[in-house]
């Protein structure tokens, strides 16, 4: 998908943090705004792929925001997805109504929020082109959730894909197994280190069918890489 620019919009200054370090940590480009003047501001200065916006804001409010931006040429292409404590189902129609494209409630998991993001990045017009990732024969194909191996089909679980994507956006870094756990199953989730070595044994011995197990190096005392250099 590329480096991708979201702008936060979110008055209460630990929400705004928090959701900074979340997004950083996905390693998507920040910038944050308190209000909707300082984020105008800030998009004329940075024109975000995404904007994640509050709906209760001081001043202007976010879903007013929002109406206006949708009705603005120059901005009428941004993604915009609402994070508000609002959970009637009215009031998300009436969000969407209003020009978002996704609807968050809080609370939420950081896992939850990611992904929504991405999913709606892939649905605009900017990132909705099909995405392939290839590394030793290895290619992934995110828009079809579709792996081969020199061509050939492989079959995985859902895990084994996120591991392998992972490992395909970032060869040749050695990451903690609690690294692992924070961008593969998320900072939320309350599962064991060992969990990790489980779904690389399983990852190597479908790379093994193809003879690339040995991209899945251990790197003994700190954790695991992915390379194609042996």
């Amino acid at each position: 998908m590329g480096a991708v620019n979201v702008l936060v919009v979110e008055d209460e200054d630990a929400i705004r943090e928090m959701l900074g370090m979340v997004l950083e940590q996905a390693e998507f480009t920040v910038h944050s705004a308190a209000d909707t003047q300082q984020a105008q501001v800030l998009m004329n200065e940075s024109f975000p792929d995404l904007i994640l916006l509050d709906w209760m804001l001081p001043g202007l409010s976010g879903i007013e925001w929002a109406r206006r931006l949708k009705k603005d040429k120059a901005y009428s292409d941004i993604p915009i997805i609402m994070l508000t404590a609002r959970g009637e189902e009215e009031d998300k129609i009436r969000g969407l109504d209003f020009g978002a494209d996704d609807y968050i409630t809080k609370p939420f998991s950081p896992r939850e929020l990611v992904a929504r993001i991405r999913a709606v990045l892939r649905r605009s017009s900017k990132f909705g082109k099909s995405e392939r990732i290839e590394l030793g024969g290895i290619a992934l194909y995110t828009d079809e959730h579709r792996v081969t191996i020199a061509d050939h089909p492989v079959v995985l679980s859902p895990t084994e894909y996120r591991l392998l994507e992972f490992f395909l956006t970032h060869p040749d870094k050695v990451y903690s197994r609690s690294q692992l756990l924070d961008q593969v199953w998320g900072r939320s989730s309350f599962i064991e280190e060992r969990t990790v070595d489980v779904h690389i044994r399983r990852l190597r011995k479908i790379l093994a069918e193809h003879d690339r197990e040995e991209m899945i190096q251990t790197v003994r005392g700190f954790g695991y890489r992915f390379s194609e250099q042996v």
